[in-house]
């Protein structure tokens, strides 16, 4: 049976984790401590990928991110996350605006089909749930122009998923990028660090690189940046996350960090405390505003 917690003693054990990976990090202070005096404002906006969830429903959902103080979600539909149906999707809106969460973007949505209709559908879908940002999955480059023509009439974000090595057209965000010159800015990149890492590519480089081209980040670690199976809990790998956090900042990214832990999908939980209080902590010790602080 699933489980919809997690124990006291799986928060300890992922709190320990997240505490010893932190004073790893070079933060300056354990995740738990308050931010000196002089601490500015985080650039960094942490969500979550609801596919993170995707073996669980989305009353169990809003129970995590409320144990989590997580209050954005990247929401997709799994279960009944944020379903397609027009009046089951917002029955969802509602559930989620009651509880004081917000989405920010959707995803990965597929568009395998070049025909206004099905494009059409999933914009709407979107502009139903408020969402500025669809991260897709799986445009082809002679999609991008009919994706460019309801980019311009909904003013929603396109960001593209890279997917690694085993993507035939979009491994890392580089291959995003040499596509969209002549298109128009709302279309550009989802950097999965995870899958950049494992094509080769400098995940701080790409984010340079794509600098206004990119919409959102989805957070993973890797023990090996040779293996997709050897993903961890963030801070437990060799994701140089300090490194991408200062990235971010320096690019003046206005988008959300969403973890996207896809490992241990019955009990997710310890490892979504860890990476969550990882990443805190080392927004801490970069002299940004407090682990539960998030600029909106």
């Amino acid at each position: 049976m699933m489980k919809s917690s997690f124990s006291r003693r799986s928060f300890m054990q992922s709190s320990a984790l997240a505490a010893a990976a932190c004073a790893a990090s070079g933060a300056s202070r354990s995740f738990a401590q308050a931010p000196t005096a002089k601490a500015k404002p985080s650039p960094i906006q942490l969500g979550i990928a609801s596919y993170t969830f995707r073996m669980f429903n989305r009353s169990q959902v809003i129970g995590f991110l409320k144990q989590l103080n997580i209050s954005d979600l990247n929401a997709k539909d799994v279960k009944d996350h944020l379903p397609a149906d027009v009046q089951e999707e917002a029955k969802a809106l509602a559930d989620y605006a009651a509880a004081g969460i917000r989405l920010h973007a959707a995803g990965a949505i597929y568009f395998a089909k070049d025909e206004d209709a099905d494009i059409r559908a999933k914009f709407e879908y979107c502009k139903r749930a408020g969402i500025g940002v669809i991260v897709a999955g799986d445009p082809t480059p002679a999609t991008l122009p009919r994706l460019e023509k309801f980019v311009k009439e909904y003013d929603i974000r396109i960001a593209i998923h890279n997917h690694g090595p085993e993507d035939q057209l979009w491994p890392s965000p580089l291959d995003v990028l040499k596509s969209l010159n002549e298109i128009d800015p709302r279309i550009g990149c989802c950097i999965d660090v995870g899958h950049t890492a494992r094509a080769g590519a400098d995940v701080v480089l790409a984010i340079h690189e794509a600098g206004p081209r990119l919409y959102n980040v989805h957070m993973k670690d890797l023990a090996d940046f040779t293996k997709k199976e050897s993903q961890v809990a963030v801070g437990e790998g060799r994701m140089p996350v300090r490194e991408i956090f200062a990235a971010l900042s320096s690019i003046g990214y206005k988008g959300f960090v969403d973890l996207e832990y896809e490992i241990h999908g019955d009990d997710p939980m310890p490892g979504v405390i860890a990476s969550i209080a990882f990443m805190r902590g080392v927004l801490n010790g970069m002299d940004f505003t407090g682990p539960m602080d998030v600029v909106s």
